[in-house]
């Protein structure tokens, strides 16, 4: 195997650890919106229950701000999430241009030799 293809092959590779990557943020985004939209539900249920809405209030429920104190933690991890998303995303990009620019840069040699190799033979025939 020559080195170009293992290069190449290497690159694919880190393109699609870095897709991977992608895929796994995006996936706990989902999922940490999906919690912080419960636990906000949750919060809201509670105010109705006890009948008290205003988290400064002595009574307001001990429950209803640790729910609330929580949502705001998860809003802050899925804004640091989508901050390295979109890093990740970029990253993916620039590998997959990267193995274009490889892929053509071979396919580029592959055609050269092959003409090299019909001007050869061509020379061979006569």
């Amino acid at each position: 195997m020559r080195s170009r293809e293992v290069a190449l092959r290497s690159k694919r590779f880190e393109a699609e650890e870095k897709a991977r990557k992608v895929e796994a943020l995006e996936q706990m985004i989902r999922e940490f919106e999906q919690m912080a939209s419960d636990l906000q539900r949750q919060v809201q249920a509670e105010e109705e229950r006890t009948g008290i809405r205003d988290p400064s209030h002595f009574a307001y429920s001990t429950f209803a701000k640790a729910a609330s104190l929580r949502h705001e933690n998860l809003l802050a991890s899925i804004a640091g999430l989508r901050s390295q998303l979109a890093h990740a995303v970029r990253e993916r990009d620039e590998a997959r241009a990267d193995i274009a620019a490889s892929e053509a840069a071979e396919a580029l040699d592959a055609d050269r030799g092959r003409r090299r190799a019909d001007r050869l033979t061509g020379l061979s025939l006569r």
